[in-house]
């Protein structure tokens, strides 16, 4: 089992990070910190798998207390979980090694496709006793693939790819669910469900539109 430390400081935020950790009989919860000051304090004495970090907290943000982590060599990976959305603070995790980066407001299965990335990763370097190219190469694309693969329940790879095949040949246009359900043969509910994590994953762009002269309606177009 993984023990999972978690880094926040919004009370609330961190029980339901708590919550969705306890959810996968995989992880359990050995500690919380509320700032990175007292993260690092916990780290010193306890041995961790995996931390759930915010960036915004008093004392120790989260990119300075993820730069003593890796300045001290502390052997932990470290999923983001943060209201930071802009890219300069994307591209700093990302130097940092993170295993991955949500943005609250956060869905249950975005978080457990998190935990789901960190369980492939570990698991393909747990494998293997000695590394050669080919071996590392093999970690690397399988750690790609298999956090690629990972949708939420009910979001199936083929039905995702007709619906994306029907947006890339209109990249574009705005589409309103109805005509996608029209050239898929999909039923509205099932391109309503998939358009919502399209655009929850940021592969697709969604507006509302208020120009009908009744009920607004969604439109959709591919992210270039």
């Amino acid at each position: 089992m993984y023990k999972v430390l978690i880094v926040e400081d919004d009370p609330m935020v961190a029980m339901i990070n708590e919550q969705y950790i306890l959810k996968n009989k995989s992880f359990s919860v050995c500690g919380k910190c509320k700032d990175g000051i007292s993260a690092l304090e916990f780290l010193e004495k306890e041995s961790v798998d995996l931390i759930i970090m915010d960036v915004y907290m008093p004392k120790l943000d989260g990119f300075e207390t993820l730069r003593q982590i890796r300045k001290k060599q502390i052997p932990v990976d470290v999923i983001m979980v943060t209201a930071a959305n802009d890219r300069d603070s994307l591209e700093e995790a990302l130097h940092l090694g993170i295993v991955d980066y949500l943005v609250k407001p956060f869905t249950f299965d975005r978080f457990q496709m998190a935990l789901q990335k960190f369980t492939a990763q570990t698991k393909a370097l747990e494998e293997l006793d000695t590394l050669n190219q080919k071996s590392i190469d093999f970690i690397i694309d399988s750690s790609r693939k298999r956090s690629g693969d990972l949708h939420p329940k009910g979001i199936q790879e083929k039905t995702l790819q007709i619906i994306l095949a029907e947006l890339k040949s209109n990249t574009n246009k705005w589409l309103i669910g109805d005509d996608i359900a029209e050239k898929t043969g999909l039923t509205s509910v099932t391109v309503r469900r998939y358009m919502n994590y399209l655009v929850e994953s940021g592969k697709v762009q969604g507006e509302i539109n208020y120009e009908t002269g009744g009920r607004p309606c969604m439109l959709y177009k591919i992210t270039e």
